[in-house]
C-alpha cells in the first residue's frame, strides 16, 4: 500500500496527536541489523532504533528463533502460574545487576509501567507520597508517569497522584545561574546541594523517593553529571529518601562507559527501571531492586495477567544473552567514541549547533538560532535532509530542538562513517539555509 493512501487510512482512526516523522511520513516494512527498508523499498540506515528501543539489531536470528520457539508452544499463562523465562530472565539481571545484597525484579510491558510500580513500591515502602523528580525528566505517558514528568509537553494534565517537587539538572537549558561558575562540576556541586535546600524547604523532610535518569532522554540527552549524582545521594542518604534510576534508556550498554547508566557515578540505587532495550522491541519492561521494597507490596499486589509472559521474557532473555556474548557495549564506547568526534568536529563549523552531547551510542545535537536560542525548525530540517541521504534519527529537547542520535549497539564503524558524512553534508545544507535568511 502506498504511504499517502496509508497515511489517510491512520488519520481516520488514530488520534491526531498521534505524531509522524516528516512531511511525507513513511511505513518502515523491514529491517536487518542496523539497516531498514520502508515500503517503497528506499534503504535507510537507522539511527534512532525505535526510539532507543532496538538496541541489538533488527531480526536478530537468536531473538527471532526464541520468540517463534516460545510463541510455538504457549503464549501466555499469567503470574499465577511459573514461567521459566521470566524466572531466569529476572536471574540474569540480578546476575549484571549494580545494587549489591538480595534484590528481586518485577515484570510489567513498559517503561511507563516500569515506573509506575517503582514509585508504587517506594511511596509504599516509605510511607510517603512526595516524590522528587528533575527538571527537564521524561518518566512515561501514562496519568501516573506524566505527573513526575518534568517537560510541559509531555503533561497535558497538572493533575498528579504524588506529591512532586522538581530539582534543577546541572545544565544551561534549565538555568539563568550557568555561567556563574567557571567549571561544569562546580556548578554540579551547586545544584546537588541545593538539593538539600529544597528537601527542607519544599517538602515535609519526609519524601519517599527522588527519581532520575543518568541521562534525560527524551529531554534531548543531557547528562547528570557524577559529581552531582555522588552529591545528591550523600543528601538523599541522611534522611532515608531512596533513589530510583531510571534506565529506560541508558540500560545494557547504550552509554559505552557502563552497562547501566548511573554507574558512571559510582552510585548505587536502589531501585532501576528498564524497558525499550530491554526487549529490543517486544513489550516488556521491568523494576529491579532491593528485596525489601520490593516485597512490601505483599498482601497488596497478587499478579501481573501480562507482565513477564512467555513470549517477551523469551525475547528478552535472548536478547540480553546476544548483547553480553557480543560485548556491545564495548562497540557502543568505541563506535560511539568516533562517532562523537566527527559530531564535535563538524559543529565547530556549523553556525546551528549550539552543543554535542551523551556518550557512547546515546548522542545529540543541540539547534540553535543566530541569539543561540533553540531552533526546533533546524532539527526538523536536519531529520528531513537526513532522510534524503539514507539515514534516520530523532528529535526532543526541551525545546524540540535536539537531534538525538542512537543507533543499534551493533553498528559498526564503517556504517557509522557512512551516517557522519551524511550528518556533515546535513548540516553544511542548513547552515547555508541559515546564513542566507
Amino acid at each position: 500500500m502506498k504511504p499517502d493512501e496509508l497515511l489517510q487510512r491512520h488519520k481516520a482512526v488514530i488520534p491526531e496527536w498521534v505524531s509522524l516523522y516528516y512531511d511525507e511520513p513513511m511505513e518502515i516494512s523491514h529491517g536487518e541489523g542496523f539497516r531498514v527498508w520502508d515500503s517503497e523499498g528506499n534503504e535507510y540506515l537507522d539511527f534512532f532504533g525505535g526510539i532507543v528501543t532496538t538496541i541489538s539489531g533488527h531480526n536478530i536470528p537468536e531473538i527471532v528463533e526464541a520468540v517463534r520457539e516460545q510463541a510455538g508452544k504457549v503464549m501466555h499463562s499469567s503470574t499465577l502460574y511459573l514461567i521459566e523465562n521470566q524466572i531466569k530472565l529476572a536471574e540474569k539481571l540480578i546476575s549484571v545487576s549494580p545494587i549489591s545484597g538480595d534484590q528481586k525484579v518485577f515484570f510489567v510491558n513498559s517503561g511507563s509501567e516500569a515506573n509506575e510500580a517503582a514509585l508504587l513500591f517506594a511511596t509504599q515502602y516509605r510511607r510517603s507520597s512526595e516524590v522528587l523528580a528533575m527538571r527537564g525528566s521524561y518518566h512515561g505517558g501514562s496519568f501516573g508517569t506524566m505527573g513526575i514528568t518534568g517537560q510541559s509537553t509531555w503533561r497535558p494534565t497538572s493533575r498528579s497522584a504524588l506529591d512532586v517537587t522538581y530539582a534543577m539538572p546541572p545544565h544551561h537549558s534549565y538555568s539563568s545561574l550557568y555561567g556563574r561558575y567557571e567549571k561544569d562540576a562546580e556548578f554540579a556541586r551547586a545544584c546537588a546541594e541545593d538539593m538539600r535546600n529544597l528537601i527542607q524547604t519544599a517538602t515535609t523532610g519526609h519524601v519517599a523517593a527522588l527519581i532520575a535518569e543518568p541521562v534525560q532522554g527524551v529531554g534531548g540527552f543531557i547528562e547528570l553529571p557524577p559529581e552531582y549524582i555522588r552529591g545528591v545521594k550523600e543528601i538523599l542518604d541522611e534522611t532515608g529518601i531512596l533513589y530510583i534510576s531510571d534506565e529506560v534508556q541508558t540500560a545494557f550498554g547504550r552509554t559505552g562507559s557502563h552497562f547501566w547508566g548511573i554507574e558512571e557515578s559510582g552510585v548505587e540505587p536502589d531501585m532501576i527501571t528498564m524497558a525499550k532495550g530491554l526487549g529490543n522491541g517486544l513489550a516488556i519492561g521491568a523494576v529491579m531492586g532491593r528485596s525489601e521494597l520490593l516485597d512490601s507490596m505483599a498482601g497488596k499486589l497478587h499478579l501481573a495477567t501480562f507482565g513477564g509472559n512467555h513470549v517477551s521474557t523469551a525475547g528478552a532473555l535472548a536478547n540480553l544473552e546476544y548483547i553480553l556474548e557480543n560485548d556491545l557495549q564495548k562497540n557502543a564506547d568505541e563506535v560511539g567514541g568516533y562517532l562523537k568526534d566527527r559530531l564535535v568536529k563538524m559543529a565547530k563549523d556549523s553556525p546551528v549547533v549550539g552543543e554535542v552531547r551523551g556518550r557512547g551510542l546515546m548522542l545529540a545535537l543541540e539547534m540553535v538560532g543566530p541569539e543561540g536560542g533553540p531552533n526546533p525548525q533546524a532539527a526538523v530540517r536536519f531529520l528531513q535532509a537526513c532522510r534524503e541521504r539514507g539515514v534516520l534519527v530523532g528529535k526532543g529537547g526541551i525545546g524540540a530542538n535536539a537531534v538525538r542520535i542512537s543507533p543499534p549497539l551493533s553498528i559498526t564503524r564503517e556504517a557509522a562513517k557512512e551516517a557522519a558524512d551524511a550528518f556533515e553534508e546535513a548540516l553544511a545544507e542548513i547552515g547555508s539555509e541559515a546564513k542566507v535568511s
